[in-house]
């Protein structure tokens, strides 16, 4: 018993260095309306951190890699932290939940839809209420956004670290079970 929980500890350690490393290594921007909005694919490795161990554990991963950001290359302090945080807990945490409830390839792919639909959907509520507090710009403008900026970037991150995840990790099942076999 105890070794597992040693073995999901390091496990979960070593997803949260790989989703640090490739957020640091690549990070771009996927809107031109929107430069300040960057694509990293952080998420797809916290995904498979949740689908392998749970919601908590995705969540928990989240908030380790969002806090190691804030303290290194991040530039946007608590809020850049929060944001990060949420972002990452919003598409994770429902997408390992589903994925606990329905197996195989089809919960996966409903999970990932749902984690979509999560993170955007939360992302529109925060990004009202923290944009004009940490970048200063008024609400107005910010609710001007919504629609043609925070909602096309959401749903186009989501859709890319989904498709990813999906593949990526059909794969690394297949190579989990029959190692455990």
């Amino acid at each position: 018993m105890k070794s597992d929980r040693v073995k999901t500890i390091t496990r979960l350690g070593m997803l949260a260095a790989m989703a640090y490393a490739v957020m640091v290594v690549f990070h771009t921007p996927l809107l031109s309306a929107a430069p300040f909005l960057k694509y990293d694919a952080k998420d797809v490795i916290i995904c498979i951190a949740g689908f392998l161990d749970g919601p908590l554990a995705g969540a928990a991963v989240s908030l380790i890699v969002a806090l190691i950001e804030a303290l290194t290359v991040g530039s946007s302090g608590f809020w850049g932290f929060l944001m990060n945080f949420l972002a990452s807990a919003a598409f994770v945490c429902p997408a390992a939940a589903i994925y606990r409830k329905v197996k195989g390839s089809k919960g996966v792919m409903l999970g990932l839809l749902g984690g979509i639909l999560c993170m955007t959907a939360s992302m529109m509520l925060w990004n009202y209420i923290a944009v004009p507090i940490y970048q200063g710009w008024p609400r107005e403008q910010v609710a001007a956004m919504l629609l043609p900026v925070f909602m096309p970037f959401n749903l186009l991150k989501g859709g890319i670290n989904a498709l990813v995840t999906f593949l990526l990790f059909l794969s690394l099942r297949k190579v989990l079970d029959r190692t455990e076999a």
